[in-house]
């Protein structure tokens, strides 16, 4: 990690650009799991996965023009095998680390695209691919809106999305695309634009209970959130 770290802050001095910071909180009751993926042509952050206990906070220095998501896995533990293991959003990579692979749905997702050539960030909360935790991004920079789902969506997470523990205690809320596979709930097919692919009764559940999220792939216009490029970001957990 500290070789990523050296190498990203080098290129940065070359390019004369300063790193943004990612401060990510755990306000939850219970430890977590942060995990992040680059987007494609971009590399990965210093740390691609990381414990963050109740209560603290890790700072994670970012290109100034990056793209990518982050999530937070919960329940994790080492199995018998040495084989570290998530109930909720595992990257499926055995460690810690995620290494490169992403969120295994229904996870939350905290979605970013620093730089762009307009000078403006943008980012969203997601959970076109279901939900597992509350979470908001709170920007630092100029000209910026905050975004939250603060609401726990397990609660009111109908039978026929849950993934349920062992105990049946509802652990995440999958969408109906994960759940079902057909065209209308996955924006596919017939339903691949905007003009054919609707909100469903399905996808109002997490509209209702957390309206500037992402609640299918074409919610764009309440859900995607701007700020003046080069500002940091707090992301809460459990806000």
């Amino acid at each position: 990690m500290k070789t990523l770290l050296l190498s990203l802050l080098l290129a940065l001095l070359a390019t004369g650009s300063s790193a943004v910071t990612f401060t990510l909180k755990n306000n939850c009751p219970y430890p977590i799991w942060p995990g992040t993926l680059s987007g494609k042509g971009t590399p990965q952050l210093p740390s691609t996965g990381f414990e963050l206990p109740p209560g603290q906070t890790y700072q994670l220095p970012v290109p100034p023009q990056w793209s990518g998501r982050l999530w937070a896995r919960t329940l994790c533990a080492t199995d018998r095998t040495g084989k570290f293991v998530c109930a909720t959003a595992d990257c499926a990579s055995g460690q810690v680390a995620c290494n490169g692979a992403g969120a295994i749905p229904p996870a939350t997702l905290v979605e970013l695209t620093l730089g762009s050539s307009t000078g403006k960030d943008f980012f969203d909360i997601s959970l076109v691919d279901g939900y597992n935790i509350q979470v908001s991004v709170v920007p630092t920079g100029q000209g910026c809106s905050s975004t939250s789902c603060p609401v726990n969506v397990n609660s009111r997470c109908p039978p026929e999305l849950a993934l349920l523990g062992s105990d049946g205690a509802v652990l995440a809320c999958k969408s109906a695309c994960l759940a079902f596979n057909q065209p209308q709930y996955c924006c596919s097919g017939a339903y691949a634009s905007p003009e054919t692919c609707h909100p469903t009764n399905y996808s109002m559940i997490f509209k209702n209970a957390c309206p500037q999220a992402y609640s299918y792939a074409f919610d764009d216009k309440s859900s995607t959130f701007t700020c003046n490029s080069g500002g940091d970001y707090n992301i809460i957990f459990c806000p």
